[in-house]
């Protein structure tokens, strides 16, 4: 590279003409089950420190479930669509050194930690899979909910042993660290999936101990007016344990997302001692959210907004309005056609989101009415459409249910409106956005 480089700049001259700019690098952070309970978004106890100042400075395939047709963990999107070019790859193809450091896609954790998981090799030209000490401790697991054998899907936690940097989250952060000083002078894409929070919550004890059992409640169980099938993954609610039982889990919860915080502080500690600051965009998103006992609900695989809202934070440089929050609507299939077009790269026009590129200068103008989460039950599905007032859901196409929340006078969801004759207007212009689908949301 070094060769080409200055083969280039002995060319140029003679042209007239000046070298091109450097190409943006991206960093692309994820979070495994982590919702939106962070220090930027409001949070009132959580400490994520380094999440928050990037926050001040500041998928994978570009379609939606119904086109990929992967309506769960277990399919593997190729089986359905071979053809499918994925960010990475559309990166890759494109002259960037691509890599994966943990977790991106699918993953069965903790069991598979270590392993590729269900990856895609195409899309990578490195692939690294730390396996930390927390692997090899699970034997140390607390499990609250004995009956559900499965530790990556009960509720579960332990405290660390050893430091940060042996855990695998750490041994993530320090890999990556490697890699942007080993391709700095190059453009790159570097995936960085972190495994925490998700079960088991892993944090050592000084972590635990910033979150006190006594400052800790458990939200309200209350399921009133709430459709069956929508809290039909956990029964009876809170799994029939006491406040006094779940206290920890919430603490660990908290305690592992400050653990994670760690580890991204790391990366953009390097991102600023290697000077990549003004030519490298840096996100950070989650996967999904996360519930924590709200109407009774734990973990994920609902349509509620702690589990649909996830963080999104996107940095990049000469974005105009560094450092502010917007109150447009995003969804994560926005991602991949952000990306290309920060970078220069190839619009794909069968891509299903849109580039959020505009909000980085505008942050408040037009946008999309609506943005759109589906769920399974079984045979049946859930949809759900959430505009910046309302959530609006349907279960098996409203047979089995429907939801209304107003966002500005119920923000933790309490009271269901879908049967409040004065919503009746609402009800039918929700209704009408939800059939018209991510096309019918965007700006005339």
């Amino acid at each position: 590279m070094k060769t080409l480089a200055t083969l280039l700049l002995l060319v140029l001259p003679l042209s007239g003409q000046a070298p091109p700019p450097p190409r943006l690098n991206v960093l692309f952070i994820a979070a495994d089950d982590m919702n939106v309970g962070l220090g930027c978004y409001g949070h009132p106890m959580v400490k994520t420190p380094n999440i928050d100042r990037l926050a001040a400075r500041s998928l994978m395939t570009g379609l939606r479930p119904d086109s990929t047709q992967v309506l769960d963990n277990k399919t593997f999107f190729r089986s359905i669509h071979r053809e499918i070019i994925t960010l990475p790859q559309h990166f890759r193809r494109n002259g960037y050194f691509v890599s994966r450091i943990g977790k991106m896609f699918h993953y069965g954790v903790p069991t598979q930690i270590g392993t590729d998981g269900v990856d895609d090799p195409v899309s990578w030209d490195r692939v690294v899979n730390p396996k930390g000490r927390d692997k090899f401790d699970e034997k140390d697991v607390i499990n609250l909910v004995p009956s559900i054998k499965n530790i990556g899907g009960s509720l579960t936690y332990f405290v660390a042993k050893g430091t940060d940097d042996e855990q695998t989250d750490g041994l993530i952060a320090a890999e990556a660290v490697q890699q942007l000083e080993e391709k700095k002078n190059v453009p790159f894409f570097l995936a960085v999936g972190f495994f925490r929070p998700h079960v088991p919550c892993v944090a050592s004890q000084e972590d635990f101990d910033l979150y006190p059992l006594d400052q800790i409640h458990l939200p309200s169980g209350d399921r009133t007016g709430i459709p069956e099938m929508a809290t039909a993954t956990v029964r009876p609610p809170h799994y029939g344990l006491t406040e006094k039982d779940l206290q920890p889990m919430i603490q660990a919860y908290y305690a592992s997302t400050t653990l994670m915080d760690k580890q991204v502080g790391k990366l953009l500690d390097a991102i600023d001692r290697l000077g990549l600051g003004d030519r490298t965009a840096i996100v950070f998103w989650g996967d999904h959210g996360w519930s924590l006992g709200e109407r009774g609900m734990w973990q994920k695989m609902s349509l509620f907004e702690e589990v649909a809202q996830v963080p999104l934070l996107l940095s990049a440089p000469g974005m105009k309005a560094k450092g502010r929050s917007t109150g447009r609507l995003a969804e994560l299939v926005d991602l991949y056609p952000t990306l290309s077009d920060l970078c220069g790269l190839p619009a794909n026009p069968a891509h299903e989101g849109t580039s959020l590129r505009p909000l980085l200068d505008e942050p408040d103008r037009e946008w999309k009415k609506g943005a759109f989460t589906q769920v399974t039950r079984g045979e049946k599905m859930g949809r759900s459409v959430r505009t910046e007032r309302w959530r609006y859901t349907e279960w098996d196409g409203g047979a089995a249910g429907l939801e209304l929340y107003d966002q500005l006078a119920d923000p933790k969801e309490t009271k269901n409106l879908a049967r409040d004759p004065a919503q009746a207007r609402t009800l039918t212009d929700l209704k009408a956005l939800l059939q018209s689908g991510w096309k019918g949301a965007l700006p005339r």
